[in-house]
Protein backbone atom coordinates (compact mmCIF):
# COMPACT_ATOMS: atom_id res chain seq x y z
CA UNK A 1 0.00 0.00 0.00
CA UNK A 2 1.20 3.57 -0.60
CA UNK A 3 2.65 5.53 2.26
CA UNK A 4 0.46 8.10 3.99
CA UNK A 5 1.33 11.20 5.97
CA UNK A 6 1.54 10.83 9.75
CA UNK A 7 2.65 13.57 12.14
CA UNK A 8 3.50 12.44 15.67
CA UNK A 9 3.82 14.81 18.63
CA UNK A 10 5.77 13.39 21.59
CA UNK A 11 5.36 15.22 24.90
CA UNK A 12 8.42 14.53 27.08
CA UNK A 13 12.07 13.90 26.31
CA UNK A 14 12.90 11.15 28.78
CA UNK A 15 14.19 7.67 27.94
CA UNK A 16 10.95 6.45 26.38
CA UNK A 17 10.12 9.60 24.44
CA UNK A 18 13.61 9.93 22.97
CA UNK A 19 13.77 6.25 22.02
CA UNK A 20 10.42 6.58 20.25
CA UNK A 21 11.61 9.69 18.43
CA UNK A 22 14.77 7.89 17.32
CA UNK A 23 12.77 4.99 15.95
CA UNK A 24 10.22 7.13 14.12
CA UNK A 25 12.92 9.37 12.66
CA UNK A 26 14.86 6.30 11.52
CA UNK A 27 11.69 5.07 9.74
CA UNK A 28 11.08 8.45 8.11
CA UNK A 29 7.99 9.36 10.15
CA UNK A 30 7.35 13.05 10.84
CA UNK A 31 8.00 13.37 14.60
CA UNK A 32 8.55 16.26 16.99
CA UNK A 33 9.46 16.08 20.69
CA UNK A 34 8.44 18.80 23.13
CA UNK A 35 10.50 18.94 26.31
CA UNK A 36 9.87 21.18 29.30
CA UNK A 37 13.60 21.38 30.16
CA UNK A 38 15.04 24.69 29.03
CA UNK A 39 18.28 23.32 27.60
CA UNK A 40 19.94 20.07 26.53
CA UNK A 41 22.00 19.92 29.74
CA UNK A 42 19.23 20.43 32.33
CA UNK A 43 19.08 16.73 33.28
CA UNK A 44 22.79 15.97 33.67
CA UNK A 45 22.50 13.99 36.88
CA UNK A 46 21.75 10.47 37.96
CA UNK A 47 23.20 7.04 38.54
CA UNK A 48 23.85 4.04 36.38
CA UNK A 49 20.92 2.25 34.77
CA UNK A 50 20.57 -1.46 34.08
CA UNK A 51 19.46 -2.17 30.52
CA UNK A 52 18.07 -5.69 30.29
CA UNK A 53 17.62 -7.69 27.05
CA UNK A 54 14.12 -6.20 26.53
CA UNK A 55 15.60 -2.71 26.68
CA UNK A 56 18.60 -3.66 24.55
CA UNK A 57 16.38 -5.11 21.81
CA UNK A 58 14.25 -1.95 21.84
CA UNK A 59 17.28 0.31 21.54
CA UNK A 60 18.73 -1.80 18.75
CA UNK A 61 15.45 -1.60 16.83
CA UNK A 62 14.99 2.15 17.25
CA UNK A 63 18.50 3.60 17.09
CA UNK A 64 20.44 4.18 13.87
CA UNK A 65 23.32 1.73 13.52
CA UNK A 66 26.04 4.22 14.46
CA UNK A 67 24.14 5.42 17.55
CA UNK A 68 23.53 1.81 18.62
CA UNK A 69 27.26 1.12 18.39
CA UNK A 70 27.91 4.21 20.52
CA UNK A 71 25.51 2.84 23.12
CA UNK A 72 27.23 -0.55 23.20
CA UNK A 73 30.68 1.03 23.55
CA UNK A 74 29.41 3.23 26.39
CA UNK A 75 28.23 0.31 28.53
CA UNK A 76 30.05 -1.95 30.94
CA UNK A 77 29.39 -5.50 32.05
CA UNK A 78 27.03 -5.82 34.96
CA UNK A 79 29.21 -8.35 36.71
CA UNK A 80 27.96 -10.87 39.25
CA UNK A 81 24.79 -10.26 41.24
CA UNK A 82 25.19 -11.33 44.87
CA UNK A 83 22.83 -11.74 47.76
CA UNK A 84 24.73 -11.05 51.00
CA UNK A 85 23.97 -10.73 54.68
CA UNK A 86 24.78 -7.55 56.59
CA UNK A 87 27.96 -9.39 57.72
CA UNK A 88 28.88 -9.98 54.05
CA UNK A 89 28.20 -13.70 54.23
CA UNK A 90 27.42 -14.93 50.75
CA UNK A 91 23.92 -16.28 50.23
CA UNK A 92 23.79 -16.63 46.47
CA UNK A 93 25.69 -15.44 43.40
CA UNK A 94 24.20 -15.03 39.94
CA UNK A 95 26.91 -14.75 37.32
CA UNK A 96 26.45 -12.42 34.37
CA UNK A 97 26.44 -15.31 31.91
CA UNK A 98 23.28 -16.62 33.57
CA UNK A 99 21.45 -13.64 32.03
CA UNK A 100 22.99 -14.00 28.60
CA UNK A 101 24.67 -17.03 27.11
CA UNK A 102 28.41 -16.81 26.61
CA UNK A 103 29.16 -15.33 23.24
CA UNK A 104 25.66 -13.90 22.83
CA UNK A 105 25.22 -10.61 21.02
CA UNK A 106 24.60 -7.28 22.74
CA UNK A 107 20.82 -7.53 22.24
CA UNK A 108 20.72 -10.78 24.21
CA UNK A 109 22.46 -9.63 27.38
CA UNK A 110 22.17 -6.96 30.04
CA UNK A 111 24.23 -3.77 30.17
CA UNK A 112 25.10 -1.05 32.65
CA UNK A 113 25.33 2.56 31.50
CA UNK A 114 25.43 5.90 33.25
CA UNK A 115 22.04 7.63 32.96
CA UNK A 116 23.63 10.87 31.78
CA UNK A 117 25.56 8.98 29.11
CA UNK A 118 22.42 7.15 27.97
CA UNK A 119 20.61 10.48 27.61
CA UNK A 120 23.47 11.81 25.51
CA UNK A 121 23.24 8.74 23.27
CA UNK A 122 19.46 9.10 22.86
CA UNK A 123 19.78 12.80 22.00
CA UNK A 124 22.14 12.10 19.09
CA UNK A 125 20.98 13.60 15.77
CA UNK A 126 17.64 14.78 17.22
CA UNK A 127 18.37 18.52 17.16
CA UNK A 128 15.91 19.12 14.32
CA UNK A 129 12.97 17.39 16.05
CA UNK A 130 13.57 18.33 19.71
CA UNK A 131 12.01 21.52 21.06
CA UNK A 132 13.12 22.73 24.51
CA UNK A 133 11.39 24.98 27.03
CA UNK A 134 7.97 23.69 25.96
CA UNK A 135 5.81 23.12 29.03
CA UNK A 136 2.71 21.23 27.91
CA UNK A 137 -0.57 22.57 29.28
CA UNK A 138 -3.40 20.90 27.35
CA UNK A 139 -4.48 19.49 24.03
CA UNK A 140 -7.52 20.02 21.83
CA UNK A 141 -9.00 17.74 19.18
CA UNK A 142 -10.13 19.48 16.01
CA UNK A 143 -13.18 18.62 13.88
CA UNK A 144 -11.00 16.56 11.55
CA UNK A 145 -9.48 14.61 14.46
CA UNK A 146 -6.15 16.41 14.48
CA UNK A 147 -4.59 17.05 17.88
CA UNK A 148 -3.27 20.48 18.84
CA UNK A 149 -0.95 20.74 21.83
CA UNK A 150 -0.85 24.01 23.76
CA UNK A 151 2.26 25.14 25.63
CA UNK A 152 2.83 27.60 28.44
CA UNK A 153 4.67 30.04 26.18
CA UNK A 154 1.55 30.50 24.05
CA UNK A 155 2.74 28.36 21.14
CA UNK A 156 0.95 25.33 19.71
CA UNK A 157 1.77 22.25 17.65
CA UNK A 158 -0.65 20.16 15.58
CA UNK A 159 -0.32 16.52 14.58
CA UNK A 160 -2.18 13.30 13.87
CA UNK A 161 -1.03 11.46 17.03
CA UNK A 162 -0.15 12.77 20.50
CA UNK A 163 2.04 10.61 22.76
CA UNK A 164 2.31 11.37 26.46
CA UNK A 165 5.84 10.33 27.42
CA UNK A 166 5.95 12.97 30.13
CA UNK A 167 6.67 10.94 33.24
CA UNK A 168 5.02 10.12 36.52
CA UNK A 169 3.17 13.43 36.84
CA UNK A 170 2.07 13.39 33.20
CA UNK A 171 -0.17 16.36 32.29
CA UNK A 172 -1.26 14.41 29.21
CA UNK A 173 -2.48 11.55 31.40
CA UNK A 174 -4.26 13.93 33.77
CA UNK A 175 -6.30 15.31 30.88
CA UNK A 176 -6.75 12.08 28.92
CA UNK A 177 -7.23 9.52 31.70
CA UNK A 178 -7.92 11.49 34.89
CA UNK A 179 -9.10 8.33 36.68
CA UNK A 180 -5.67 6.65 36.48
CA UNK A 181 -4.04 6.70 39.91
CA UNK A 182 -0.57 6.59 41.41
CA UNK A 183 -0.33 5.66 45.07
CA UNK A 184 2.38 5.57 47.70
CA UNK A 185 4.06 2.25 48.38
CA UNK A 186 5.42 1.29 51.78
CA UNK A 187 8.93 2.57 51.06
CA UNK A 188 11.35 5.40 50.51
CA UNK A 189 14.61 5.08 48.62
CA UNK A 190 17.79 7.04 49.35
CA UNK A 191 20.46 7.09 46.67
CA UNK A 192 24.15 7.78 47.36
CA UNK A 193 27.21 7.92 45.15
CA UNK A 194 30.83 7.18 46.12
CA UNK A 195 33.40 8.25 43.49
CA UNK A 196 35.66 5.30 42.72
CA UNK A 197 38.99 7.06 43.28
CA UNK A 198 42.34 5.33 43.68
CA UNK A 199 42.04 5.81 47.45
CA UNK A 200 38.64 4.09 47.48
CA UNK A 201 39.93 1.27 45.28
CA UNK A 202 42.67 0.68 47.87
CA UNK A 203 40.28 -0.07 50.72
CA UNK A 204 37.11 -1.35 49.01
CA UNK A 205 37.43 -5.12 49.01
CA UNK A 206 35.60 -8.02 47.39
CA UNK A 207 32.77 -8.75 47.18
CA UNK A 208 31.76 -5.06 47.17
CA UNK A 209 34.42 -3.87 44.71
CA UNK A 210 32.76 -5.29 41.57
CA UNK A 211 29.33 -6.09 40.20
CA UNK A 212 26.12 -5.77 42.19
CA UNK A 213 25.29 -6.73 45.75
CA UNK A 214 21.98 -6.94 47.57
CA UNK A 215 22.40 -6.69 51.35
CA UNK A 216 19.57 -8.50 53.12
CA UNK A 217 19.10 -8.06 56.85
CA UNK A 218 16.31 -8.92 59.32
CA UNK A 219 15.26 -5.27 59.38
CA UNK A 220 12.71 -3.06 57.59
CA UNK A 221 15.34 -1.92 55.10
CA UNK A 222 17.86 -3.27 52.61
CA UNK A 223 20.81 -1.93 50.64
CA UNK A 224 21.58 -2.36 46.95
CA UNK A 225 25.14 -1.63 45.82
CA UNK A 226 26.30 -1.32 42.20
CA UNK A 227 29.82 -0.67 40.94
CA UNK A 228 30.05 1.30 37.70
CA UNK A 229 33.56 1.50 36.25
CA UNK A 230 34.29 2.20 32.61
CA UNK A 231 37.80 3.60 33.10
CA UNK A 232 39.45 0.42 31.85
CA UNK A 233 38.21 1.10 28.31
CA UNK A 234 38.21 4.90 28.28
CA UNK A 235 40.27 5.13 25.09
CA UNK A 236 37.55 3.31 23.17
CA UNK A 237 34.61 5.28 24.59
CA UNK A 238 32.84 8.34 23.24
CA UNK A 239 33.17 11.51 25.26
CA UNK A 240 30.09 12.16 27.41
CA UNK A 241 29.19 14.23 30.43
CA UNK A 242 28.51 11.18 32.62
CA UNK A 243 30.62 9.96 35.53
CA UNK A 244 33.08 7.20 34.67
CA UNK A 245 33.64 5.33 37.95
CA UNK A 246 31.59 5.25 41.13
CA UNK A 247 29.77 3.01 43.57
CA UNK A 248 26.04 3.68 43.64
CA UNK A 249 24.04 2.71 46.71
CA UNK A 250 20.27 2.55 47.04
CA UNK A 251 19.02 2.28 50.62
CA UNK A 252 15.36 1.21 50.66
CA UNK A 253 13.47 1.66 53.91
CA UNK A 254 9.93 1.00 55.03
CA UNK A 255 7.99 4.20 55.64
CA UNK A 256 7.10 3.20 59.18
CA UNK A 257 10.80 3.03 60.09
CA UNK A 258 11.51 6.57 58.85
CA UNK A 259 11.51 9.75 60.92
CA UNK A 260 8.34 11.77 60.40
CA UNK A 261 10.29 14.62 58.82
CA UNK A 262 12.30 12.52 56.38
CA UNK A 263 11.23 14.56 53.35
CA UNK A 264 12.67 17.69 55.01
CA UNK A 265 16.14 16.18 55.59
CA UNK A 266 19.07 17.44 53.54
CA UNK A 267 21.83 15.28 52.02
CA UNK A 268 24.11 15.03 55.10
CA UNK A 269 21.09 14.29 57.31
CA UNK A 270 19.88 11.52 54.98
CA UNK A 271 23.35 9.98 54.94
CA UNK A 272 23.51 10.23 58.72
CA UNK A 273 20.19 8.39 58.99
CA UNK A 274 21.56 5.48 56.96
CA UNK A 275 24.78 5.42 59.01
CA UNK A 276 22.81 5.08 62.24
CA UNK A 277 20.59 2.31 60.87
CA UNK A 278 23.54 0.21 59.61
CA UNK A 279 25.73 0.88 62.65
CA UNK A 280 26.17 -2.82 63.46
CA UNK A 281 26.78 -3.97 59.87
CA UNK A 282 30.12 -5.08 58.42
CA UNK A 283 32.86 -2.38 58.59
CA UNK A 284 33.17 -2.32 54.78
CA UNK A 285 29.47 -1.48 54.44
CA UNK A 286 29.64 1.18 57.12
CA UNK A 287 32.68 2.78 55.49
CA UNK A 288 31.08 2.70 52.05
CA UNK A 289 28.15 4.74 53.39
CA UNK A 290 30.33 7.02 55.51
CA UNK A 291 32.56 8.02 52.60
CA UNK A 292 29.76 8.50 50.06
CA UNK A 293 29.18 12.06 48.91
CA UNK A 294 26.45 13.60 51.12
CA UNK A 295 25.57 16.04 48.34
CA UNK A 296 24.68 13.08 46.13
CA UNK A 297 21.98 11.89 48.55
CA UNK A 298 18.62 11.72 46.81
CA UNK A 299 15.36 10.83 48.58
CA UNK A 300 12.70 9.19 46.42
CA UNK A 301 9.21 8.33 47.72
CA UNK A 302 8.45 5.00 46.04
CA UNK A 303 5.07 5.12 44.29
CA UNK A 304 3.26 2.83 41.90
CA UNK A 305 0.48 3.02 39.35
CA UNK A 306 -2.84 1.32 40.06
CA UNK A 307 -3.74 -1.20 37.32
CA UNK A 308 -6.16 0.29 34.80
CA UNK A 309 -8.64 -1.36 32.47
CA UNK A 310 -8.32 -0.79 28.72
CA UNK A 311 -9.84 2.49 27.60
CA UNK A 312 -11.43 3.52 24.31
CA UNK A 313 -8.55 4.05 21.90
CA UNK A 314 -8.09 7.41 20.20
CA UNK A 315 -5.15 9.18 18.58
CA UNK A 316 -3.82 10.12 22.04
CA UNK A 317 -1.79 7.52 23.96
CA UNK A 318 0.73 7.14 26.77
CA UNK A 319 3.95 5.28 27.38
CA UNK A 320 6.41 4.61 30.21
CA UNK A 321 5.95 6.19 33.62
CA UNK A 322 3.06 8.27 32.31
CA UNK A 323 0.87 5.15 32.45
CA UNK A 324 2.62 2.35 34.39
CA UNK A 325 5.10 3.88 36.82
CA UNK A 326 6.49 1.36 39.27
CA UNK A 327 8.74 0.88 42.27
CA UNK A 328 12.39 1.27 41.22
CA UNK A 329 13.24 -2.03 42.93
CA UNK A 330 14.32 -4.43 40.19
CA UNK A 331 15.21 -1.69 37.70
CA UNK A 332 12.34 -2.44 35.31
CA UNK A 333 10.83 1.02 34.78
CA UNK A 334 13.27 2.32 32.17
CA UNK A 335 13.38 -0.98 30.32
CA UNK A 336 9.60 -1.13 30.15
CA UNK A 337 9.51 2.42 28.74
CA UNK A 338 12.02 1.39 26.05
CA UNK A 339 9.89 -1.63 25.25
CA UNK A 340 6.86 0.68 24.92
CA UNK A 341 8.76 2.95 22.55
CA UNK A 342 9.75 0.07 20.28
CA UNK A 343 6.24 -1.42 20.16
CA UNK A 344 4.55 1.94 19.54
CA UNK A 345 7.10 2.84 16.88
CA UNK A 346 6.42 -0.36 14.97
CA UNK A 347 2.67 0.15 15.17
CA UNK A 348 2.84 3.78 14.03
CA UNK A 349 5.09 2.88 11.11
CA UNK A 350 2.48 0.31 10.03
CA UNK A 351 -0.17 3.04 10.18
CA UNK A 352 2.03 5.44 8.21
CA UNK A 353 2.50 2.77 5.55
CA UNK A 354 -1.25 2.30 5.25
CA UNK A 355 -1.20 -1.28 6.54
CA UNK A 356 -3.59 -0.52 9.37
CA UNK A 357 -5.70 2.40 10.58
CA UNK A 358 -3.99 4.68 13.10
CA UNK A 359 -6.45 3.91 15.91
CA UNK A 360 -6.08 0.17 15.27
CA UNK A 361 -2.29 0.51 15.46
CA UNK A 362 -2.53 2.38 18.75
CA UNK A 363 -5.06 -0.13 20.10
CA UNK A 364 -2.63 -2.98 19.40
CA UNK A 365 0.13 -1.05 21.17
CA UNK A 366 -2.04 -0.34 24.22
CA UNK A 367 -3.14 -3.98 24.53
CA UNK A 368 0.44 -5.22 24.67
CA UNK A 369 1.72 -2.33 26.77
CA UNK A 370 -0.94 -2.75 29.46
CA UNK A 371 -0.25 -6.49 29.74
CA UNK A 372 3.54 -6.49 30.12
CA UNK A 373 3.67 -3.03 31.71
CA UNK A 374 1.49 -3.86 34.68
CA UNK A 375 3.10 -7.29 34.99
CA UNK A 376 6.32 -5.35 35.62
CA UNK A 377 4.50 -3.11 38.13
CA UNK A 378 3.41 -6.17 40.10
CA UNK A 379 6.85 -7.76 39.96
CA UNK A 380 8.56 -4.58 41.21
CA UNK A 381 6.19 -4.43 44.19
CA UNK A 382 6.89 -8.08 44.93
CA UNK A 383 10.65 -7.48 44.91
CA UNK A 384 10.23 -4.47 47.19
CA UNK A 385 8.11 -6.43 49.66
CA UNK A 386 10.64 -9.27 49.78
CA UNK A 387 13.52 -6.87 50.39
CA UNK A 388 11.72 -5.11 53.25
CA UNK A 389 10.95 -8.35 55.08
CA UNK A 390 11.89 -7.77 58.72
CA UNK A 391 10.57 -10.99 60.23
CA UNK A 392 13.68 -12.81 61.43
CA UNK A 393 12.19 -16.25 60.82
CA UNK A 394 11.21 -15.34 57.25
CA UNK A 395 14.62 -13.80 56.57
CA UNK A 396 16.34 -16.87 57.99
CA UNK A 397 14.28 -19.13 55.73
CA UNK A 398 15.16 -16.93 52.75
CA UNK A 399 18.85 -17.21 53.62
CA UNK A 400 18.61 -21.00 53.84
CA UNK A 401 16.92 -21.00 50.43
CA UNK A 402 19.56 -18.74 48.86
CA UNK A 403 22.42 -20.81 50.30
CA UNK A 404 20.83 -23.99 48.98
CA UNK A 405 20.34 -22.46 45.54
CA UNK A 406 23.90 -21.19 45.52
CA UNK A 407 25.18 -24.64 46.41
CA UNK A 408 23.23 -26.15 43.54
CA UNK A 409 24.58 -23.56 41.11
CA UNK A 410 28.15 -24.17 42.27
CA UNK A 411 27.76 -27.94 41.83
CA UNK A 412 26.45 -27.41 38.30
CA UNK A 413 29.56 -25.42 37.42
CA UNK A 414 31.92 -28.17 38.60
CA UNK A 415 33.15 -30.50 35.84
CA UNK A 416 31.70 -33.96 35.88
CA UNK A 417 33.89 -36.65 37.43
CA UNK A 418 35.85 -38.76 35.03
CA UNK A 419 34.06 -42.11 34.63
CA UNK A 420 35.82 -45.23 35.87
CA UNK A 421 37.89 -46.95 33.21
CA UNK A 422 36.61 -50.22 31.93
CA UNK A 423 38.58 -53.14 33.32
CA UNK A 424 39.49 -51.32 36.50
CA UNK A 425 39.90 -53.49 39.56
CA UNK A 426 36.97 -53.88 41.86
Amino acid sequence: MPETSLRVLVIGGGIGGLCLAQGLRKAGVDVAVYERDRTRTDRLEGYRIHIDPHGAKALHACLPAETWETFVRSTVDLGSFRFLTEDLQELMVMEQDARGAAGSGPTERSHAIDRVTLREVLLAELDEVLHYDKKFERYERGPDGEITAHFADGTTATGDVLVGADGVNSPVRKQYLPHVERVDTDAYGIGLKLPLTEEVRAWLQPPLSTGRSMIMAPAPFFLSISVFDRTAAMDDLPETRGDDAYVGSAFVIRRGACPANIEALDGPELKGLIERLVGDWHPQLRRLIAESDPESALLVPYKTSVPVKPWETTNVTLLGDAVHSMSPVGGMGGNTALRDADLLCRQLVSARDGKVATTEAIRAFEAGMLEYGFAAVRKALQYQKQGLQSNKVAVSLSRVFFRAMNGMMQRKRQPAREPARSGARR
